[in-house]
């Protein structure tokens, strides 16, 4: 996963990864919210999921420390990042902000 996470943070396009578990209620919140973040925004953004116990060392790499975690990347600098649920339109006015 390590040099494929690379390659997508490092893109001029937009990235938001939501750090995640199976196992957490808020995570399970989340997941609909950013499906409608990107039947908004489209090809202007890319939504990565990440299970934060299948990929630890990338978590431990991000200090996540809770989940869910969100951060937005664009050509492999950390724009923005947060934990815990936002709404739909929260997330997309932060992406908008980032183009």
């Amino acid at each position: 996963m390590k040099g494929n996470f690379a390659a997508l943070i490092n893109s001029d396009q937009l990235t938001l990864v939501d750090f995640s578990a199976e196992w957490c209620g808020p995570c399970k919140m989340l997941a609909p919210i950013l499906k409608q973040v990107k039947d908004e925004m489209g090809d202007d953004l890319k939504i990565v999921k990440i299970d934060v116990d299948k990929n630890q060392s990338l978590a431990n790499t991000y200090q996540v420390r809770g989940v869910p975690t969100m951060i937005f990347f664009k050509n492999g600098e950390q724009l923005w990042r947060k934990s815990g649920v936002l709404q739909k339109g929260e997330i997309v006015q932060l992406a908008k902000s980032f183009l």
